[in-house]
């Protein structure tokens, strides 16, 4: 295996919107139940990753499914979800310690258009060879066309890439395309061990 590339969200950084409504300080139900409706679990939150639309474009549509006493809320987890970053443990190092044995380092996000503005504070970040994003393709896993986008922009041979997601139909959809797919179970040490038994 010669390259390696990675999710972001759920394998770089933290990425679980209950922890984002608890962090937040909502804690009643009714309240979880309706910023998660009007937010993560929104149609529109889906067309950030695809493209279609944007956290401006996406603001009033939630405020206006939401009681006065949760906007200020709904406006701070769509533009600021990832604020403060979480790093996921250990993941920095791992990807530190393949770049110096000379893999290539890629990233494959879906991810709304704003990733650039936050991706250079995640840690290893700049260790990266290369990166697709899916609002920036309008292509989005586990769809196979961005997957080819990736292999096609950096040359790179499906054979030759290892793949790591934490959902498991993401990496279904690697290893349609010839790619191995592992699924990250939040573990880096795991994952070391899993690469390096097919390095």
């Amino acid at each position: 295996m010669k390259n390696l590339i990675f999710d972001m969200g759920g394998v770089l950084i933290t990425y679980d919107p209950e922890y984002f409504l608890t962090r937040a300080g909502i804690n009643d139900p009714g309240d979880r139940d309706m910023l998660m409706a009007a937010v993560f679990r929104s149609p529109e939150w889906g067309m950030l990753d695809k493209g279609t639309l944007d956290e401006a474009g996406l603001e009033p549509i939630a405020l206006s499914k939401l009681p006065e006493r949760l906007q200020a809320v709904a406006q701070e987890l769509i533009y600021n979800w990832c604020t403060p970053l979480e790093p996921i443990p250990g993941m920095a190092k791992l990807i530190a310690a393949y770049k110096a044995r000379g893999l290539g380092i890629y990233l494959l996000s879906n991810a709304s258009t704003a990733q650039p503005k936050y991706w250079p504070d995640i840690p290893g970040s700049a260790l990266f060879d290369g990166m697709v994003v899916s609002a920036l393709e309008k292509r989005v896993k586990p769809e196979p066309e961005i997957f080819h986008i990736l292999l096609n922009r950096y040359g790179l041979r499906a054979e030759d890439c290892v793949f790591i997601d934490d959902m498991q139909k993401n990496v279904d959809a690697a290893e349609a395309v010839g790619m191995k797919g592992i699924r990250f179970d939040g573990d880096a040490e795991h994952l070391r061990n899993q690469l390096d038994a097919i390095m």
